[in-house]
């Protein structure tokens, strides 16, 4: 992979954890350098950037010490992503993180094409979230 394309995933995560750029901007500086998705792994703190032709780049991420919950709750992980969406006072990335995990989200993958994320529980529960329309 060029050295250039890992830069670009490698500054995108660090702006979303110094909380410096958006969602929707780091999903275009993404999908600019070619993206098209990317996957959050709490457990084993890391951030996988995938390239269309099959080619990724595995960065490591803040290490929460945020037990993750049993089971995937549903309302506390929309409650979560809700306060994200309306960039809610006092919200950060790294807050986030720590109450989706709280909600027993172990992960979650982003889908540029497709819209939408994902997120999954340690049982494999899932809950499927659109990007807004806006």
């Amino acid at each position: 992979m060029d050295a250039g394309i890992s830069e670009v995933a490698e500054y995108c995560l660090r702006a979303a954890e110094s909380n410096s750029l958006s969602f929707p901007e780091i999903v275009g500086k993404l999908m600019q350098a070619g993206f098209e998705s990317y996957s959050i792994d709490f457990r084993r703190a890391t951030a996988t950037y995938y390239l269309p032709d099959g080619e990724s780049v595995v960065l490591a991420t803040h290490r929460h010490h945020t037990p993750i919950a049993a089971a995937l709750n549903g309302a506390a992980l929309r409650a979560a992503i809700e306060e994200a969406q309306h960039s809610a006072s006092g919200y950060t990335y790294l807050g986030f993180c720590e109450k989706v995990m709280t909600g027993g989200c172990a992960g979650y993958l982003v889908s540029f094409s497709g819209r939408r994320a994902v997120y999954f529980g340690r049982t494999a529960e899932t809950h499927v979230e659109p990007f807004p329309q806006r």
